[in-house]
């Protein structure tokens, strides 16, 4: 072989391993080994703070966790806000002001986020009203749905450039005209993501696999998370499940870590049992999040990190089960048990002039 050509054979393998980088997802959690543990922040940890307020993700980070989780909705206008609920709550939000004299739409409490525009949706208060749940709840009086942007930005202000950031499409696979399209959820998603500079920080997680097979088709390097739960899989039902993306879970034998394989999943994200809020000492507790639901999915090289988790004898069994991480509204509790097991918990990041 000349130099020539032996230069040429180096450029060309290394455009094909840059190219195949590329298009493979990134990690879709932090490391993995005995030291690491996801702790993600349920909603910003609604727990301590009002959910899915930049004062909620704030405190999260003063505390110190591993991943932000969030949700998302699309407004009439295409605007992406940082909220769970697709209809404005009365229990969580109250109306202010309308954002035009006179507007038909006012008041916006009950209305559905994608009815509204950005503009209307800004006027909420969504940070005035604790939940009867969560007593110890610090509320953040005025504070509207944030944007990624916005959270982007906070997180820049805390110098916490190692956060992750667990972003939900709450795409209602099960009533699609009550959320916006999913296409434009993922649209929205992979543009605000490009340009926020935390590109590598980022999984999309969604109940709506559909959606999150758009995200691998648009943005084969973004990891995608499958949320579910048996509700949604609908084993030895007849038909297909809406909630699916077309599959059929009885076509893969009920088995969610096939299904879920079948379209490039990086992590598998289970409800941890039934009935949601309960726990592992109640009588009618079944938990649906098994060691051997964790062994076959790290046999398939998914993580596994089961929803939302907050008392300390459930968290406990998980681990043991080998989980990867927790999604909690708690994540103050989690770090505790996670130091307990032996393992590292994530750095506080206070905001910049503060102590930490």
């Amino acid at each position: 072989m000349t130099r020539r050509h032996g230069r040429l054979a180096l450029v060309t393998t290394l455009v094909a391993l840059l190219t195949a980088g590329l298009a493979a997802p990134a990690a879709a959690g932090p490391p993995r080994g005995p030291k690491h543990f996801d702790i993600q922040a349920h909603r910003g940890g609604l727990g301590l703070t009002v959910e899915g307020t930049l004062a909620a993700f704030s405190r999260a980070l003063e505390l110190g966790v591993t991943t932000l989780e969030l949700d998302i909705q699309i407004t009439r206008d295409g605007r992406d806000v940082i909220t769970h609920d697709r209809q404005i709550s009365a229990a969580k939000c109250r109306d202010t002001k309308p954002a035009s004299p006179g507007d038909p739409q006012f008041p916006y409490v009950g209305s559905y986020v994608k009815d509204l525009t950005f503009a209307q949706v800004r006027t909420l208060d969504c940070g005035s009203l604790r939940q009867p749940g969560h007593p110890d709840q610090e509320l953040a009086p005025g504070a509207t749905m944030p944007t990624l942007a916005e959270l982007f930005d906070l997180v820049r202000e805390h110098r916490a450039h190692r956060v992750r950031f667990n972003i939900e499409t709450k795409v209602e696979a099960a009533a699609p005209e009550e959320t916006a399209p999913r296409e434009q959820f993922v649209d929205r998603v992979i543009r605000e993501v490009s340009r926020s500079g935390f590109a590598r920080n980022v999984t999309v997680q969604s109940f709506d696999w559909g959606a999150l097979m758009q995200v691998r088709r648009k943005a084969p390097w973004l990891p995608v998370v499958a949320l579910t739960q048996p509700e949604f899989l609908q084993v030895g039902a007849p038909g297909r499940s809406p909630w699916l993306g077309g599959l059929d879970i009885d076509d893969f034998g009920g088995d969610p870590v096939a299904a879920v394989s079948s379209f490039g999943a990086s992590a598998l994200s289970p409800v941890h049992g039934n009935p949601q809020g309960g726990t592992v000492g109640d009588d009618d507790y079944v938990p649906f999040t098994t060691r051997e639901l964790v062994d076959d999915a790290h046999a398939a090289g998914l993580r596994v990190v089961p929803w939302t988790v907050n008392d300390r004898a459930t968290m406990h069994k998980l681990i043991d089960d080998g989980v990867d991480g927790l999604i909690t509204d708690y994540p103050d509790r989690l770090r505790e048990v996670a130091a307990e097991r032996g393992f590292r918990p994530p750095k506080p990041s206070p905001l910049r002039g503060r102590d930490g």
